[in-house]
């Protein structure tokens, strides 16, 4: 089955990294149909608990660095809003992705696929079971290795020499389902996170393209990933960042 899809992407509130993501894909897909943006928090979680957990784990000097580039970017106007505006695409601020509200515009809007990028929600069924084409996952690892949270963090913080960007159609499981997009790229030596997030944000584009044009050909592959294989990281420790940094990375 082929022709032209209906995407709507779900994303969160970060104005570091996805405007220059969706930047290069609104340009080669204008007709995109909206983009969804949640605040950047997890379940349950406050503004204030982000940020001391952030600071816990990364240090002070860390968490100045995200504050003094989050403001300076604020300060620009850079966001997915404002990007979003450029390429005269709709975009909505939403709490829950799973509210019965936005799966009602979903539909309205005709969504074919839904492809979620760097959001922070678990999704449930009627939300990944309601576009008709799927439900598209972008992860920042080459599953099924480095599932869970900060991949980038964990492959540096591991001195793995490749990193790499998966796309995946989403089931109910956390990082499983169908892989259907996969590359992968060199890890600098001394490569700071900062850089290597920019870096996979850039690729993820890419193959977020070339996955939708295979869907619109008809050709799209599917690979079953398997949910007990490859690795799974949470939140790190400070243990974690020290081996992080004894092995010649940093935040900034």
């Amino acid at each position: 089955m082929g022709g032209v899809v209906n995407v709507v992407f779900l994303t969160t509130d970060d104005p570091l990294y996805l405007p220059t993501f969706f930047d290069r894909v609104l340009a080669a897909r204008p007709e995109t149909a909206a983009v969804f943006v949640v605040p950047p928090l997890y379940r349950d979680q406050t503004p204030i608990a982000a940020a001391l957990r952030y600071q816990r784990t990364f240090g002070l000097r860390a968490t100045y660095g995200l504050a003094a580039r989050t403001l300076a970017a604020k300060a620009r106007r850079r966001s997915i809003r404002t990007t979003c505006e450029r390429h005269d695409v709709a975009c909505f601020a939403v709490d829950d992705v799973n509210d019965a509200g936005v799966l009602g515009r979903l539909v309205e809007l005709g969504t074919d696929v839904i492809v979620s990028v760097s959001c922070p929600q678990i999704f449930r069924r009627p939300l990944i079971e309601l576009p008709a084409r799927g439900c598209l996952n972008v992860h920042g690892a080459i599953l099924p290795e480095y599932r869970g949270v900060l991949p980038s963090f964990w492959m540096l913080a591991n001195g793995e020499p490749r990193a790499g960007v998966s796309v995946f159609f989403v089931n109910d499981t956390i990082d499983g389902g169908d892989l259907c997009g996969q590359r992968a790229f060199e890890i600098g030596a001394g490569e700071s996170l900062d850089t290597l997030l920019r870096r996979s944000k850039a690729v993820a584009a890419e193959l977020v393209l070339e996955v939708l044009d295979r869907i619109e050909a008809g050709t799209i592959a599917r690979q079953p990933l398997d949910p007990g294989g490859g690795s799974y990281y949470s939140w790190p420790d400070r243990g974690a960042v020290r081996r992080f940094h004894a092995a010649g990375h940093r935040v900034w």
